[in-house]
C-alpha cells in the first residue's frame, strides 16, 4: 500500500486498560483506590470517556493467575463478564476480552464469546492468548506451561472449532418459520486436542460473528494470527521493526488465501503526556520514583526471562544468559525478542530499557503534539493500521489522549471524527463474512 492511499485511511485506537495503569507506580501516584479494579464504574468510566473520543474499543488482557505483587494485590475481574457490564453501558465503543485457548474449551468459550457479542450488539472480540508461564498451569492441575509448539498446535485447533461453532448456524435459520433444524448444522469435529460434536448455541451475531485479536509475535504466534485472527496486537519497539512486522504478517496471511487487507496489524504504545515536554518527563520521572531499585530489577527481569540477580541496572546486559527462542522456552517470545533487538541495537543498560518501555511496549513521552507525530509517523510508513493505546494512569492518561491527542490525529486526517458504524468490524474497516464464508468454517 502507497503512502498516499494510506493517508486517504484511518488509523483505528484501542484503548487498553491495564489495572490503574499502564505503568507499575500507577497505585503508589494513587489516582484512584486500588479497589478501582474490582468496580465495573471505574472501567465503565474510562470505556465512556474512549467513546467520547470515537475510539475502536476498549481491550482487557487477562491470564488464569494471580500475577501482582503479593504485598500490593489488586483484584482482576473476568474481562468477558466485566465486559458485559461495559457493554450495557456504552453504545459504540467494541470490547475485546482476552481468554485463553490453554486454560478452557472451545464450545464453552464460542458461547461466552457469542453472548458477548449479541448483548453488545455486534462489538465483541476475543483475543486468543495461548498463556506462557508455569503458575497458571499449576492452578489447572499440571507441573508445568506446556512447550511452546504444543501450545500453538492447541490453539490453531482451538481457534478453528470456535469459528466453525459461530459459523454453525446459517444466516436465515432464525428468520425461516419452517426447516430451521436443516439450517443448523453440527460441527462433528475430532481432532488432536478437542472432540466437538454439536452445534453452537446461538445464530450468528449482528456482525456475522466476533472479532478475533491474536497477540504472539513468535514463529507459532505468527502463523496462528495470519490464519485466523482479524487483528494482531504486537509490540514493537522501532520504526524498522514494525514495517518489517507489519509486511510480514500481510505476506503470511496472503499465503493462507486471504485479503491482507483483511489483517489489522495494531503496535502498543505506552505514553506520558503532558502540556509541555518537560511537564510529560516530570511526569515520567515522578512515577519511576515510586519504584524501588528491587522493583526495578524485577520489571526488567520478569519481561525478560531471567532471574534478577544476573542484572545490575546500569551495567551492561547479561548476553550469554539470555537462550535463542526455542520449542524449550516457555516465556514469551515476542515480548523477549522485541526488548532484547531494542536493547541491542542502542546498546541499553536494562535501566536505560526501562525508560523506553513500559508494559512491554514502546514508551512515548512527551506533549500531545508529539504523541500524535509518532503514531501518524508509523501509520503512514506501514508500521501498523493502529495502535493499543496504554497510558500511564487511569482515568487522567485515557481523558488526556481522548481530549488533546485525539483532535490533533483528526486534524492530521489520519482518524475519524464520529463513528460511521455500530460495530466493531465497521469500526476496524473489516468485511461481514459472507453466508459462504461461514459455511466453509463448518
Amino acid at each position: 500500500m502507497t503512502r498516499q492511499s494510506r493517508q486517504s485511511r484511518q488509523m483505528s485506537i484501542g484503548m487498553n486498560i491495564l489495572g490503574l495503569g499502564g505503568h507499575a507506580a500507577a497505585r503508589q501516584y494513587g489516582e484512584v483506590p486500588a479497589t478501582a479494579t474490582t468496580d465495573v464504574e471505574y472501567f465503565t468510566h474510562i470505556a465512556k470517556i474512549s467513546e467520547r473520543g470515537t475510539l475502536d474499543a476498549v481491550f482487557l488482557a487477562d491470564g488464569p493467575a494471580f500475577q501482582g505483587d503479593p504485598a500490593q494485590p489488586t483484584g482482576k475481574l473476568d474481562p468477558i463478564v466485566l465486559l458485559t457490564a461495559v457493554a450495557a453501558a456504552t453504545e459504540r465503543i467494541g470490547v475485546i476480552a482476552t481468554a485463553s485457548t490453554s486454560y478452557n474449551h472451545p464450545y464453552n468459550l464460542a458461547r461466552r464469546i457469542s453472548s458477548l457479542d449479541h448483548v453488545s450488539g455486534g462489538r465483541a472480540a476475543w483475543n486468543a492468548v495461548t498463556t506462557a508461564g508455569d503458575a497458571a498451569a499449576r492452578n489447572f492441575g499440571q507441573d508445568g506451561a506446556a512447550f511452546h509448539s504444543d501450545r500453538y498446535r492447541r490453539a490453531d485447533e482451538f481457534v478453528e472449532v470456535v469459528t466453525r461453532l459461530w459459523g454453525s448456524w446459517e444466516p436465515d435459520a432464525v428468520e425461516r418459520a419452517d426447516g430451521t433444524r436443516a439450517l443448523v448444522h453440527s460441527v462433528e469435529h475430532r481432532g488432536e486436542f478437542f472432540s466437538v460434536e454439536g452445534a453452537g448455541t446461538l445464530p450468528l451475531t449482528p456482525q456475522g460473528r466476533p472479532v478475533i485479536v491474536q497477540a504472539g509475535s513468535s514463529e507459532g504466534g505468527k502463523n496462528l494470527g495470519a490464519k485466523h485472527a482479524d487483528a494482531i496486537f504486537t509490540t514493537q519497539t522501532t520504526l524498522e521493526d514494525g514495517i518489517a512486522f507489519s509486511r510480514e504478517m500481510k505476506r503470511r496471511a496472503a499465503g493462507f488465501g486471504r485479503d491482507p487487507e483483511t489483517l489489522k496489524i495494531m503496535p502498543g504504545l505506552s505514553t506520558v503526556i503532558g502540556s509541555t515536554e518537560e511537564e510529560a518527563h516530570r511526569k515520567a520521572d515522578e512515577l519511576d520514583s515510586h519504584l524501588s531499585l528491587d522493583q526495578e530489577l524485577g520489571l526488567i527481569a520478569g519481561r525478560l526471562g531471567i532471574d534478577a540477580r544476573e542484572l545490575d541496572l546500569d551495567r551492561p546486559l547479561p548476553w550469554e544468559q539470555f537462550p535463542e527462542p526455542s520449542d524449550s522456552v516457555r516465556t514469551s517470545h515476542g515480548f523477549l525478542e522485541a526488548q532484547l533487538n531494542l536493547a541491542r541495537k542502542e546498546d541499553l543498560t536494562p535501566r536505560q530499557l526501562t525508560r523506553r518501555i513500559r508494559s512491554g511496549h514502546r514508551l512515548a513521552v512527551g506533549t500531545p503534539e508529539q504523541i500524535a507525530a509518532t503514531l501518524t509517523e508509523w501509520f503512514l510508513a506501514g508500521a501498523g493500521d493502529g495502535f493499543n493505546i496504554m497510558p500511564d494512569t487511569f482515568p487522567s492518561g485515557a481523558e488526556i489522549f481522548v481530549d488533546h491527542v485525539v483532535p490533533e490525529l483528526r486534524r492530521r486526517g489520519v482518524f475519524r471524527h464520529e463513528y460511521a458504524s455500530s460495530t466493531l468490524r465497521g469500526h476496524l474497516g473489516l468485511p461481514v463474512d459472507s453466508p459462504a464464508d461461514l459455511v466453509g468454517r463448518r
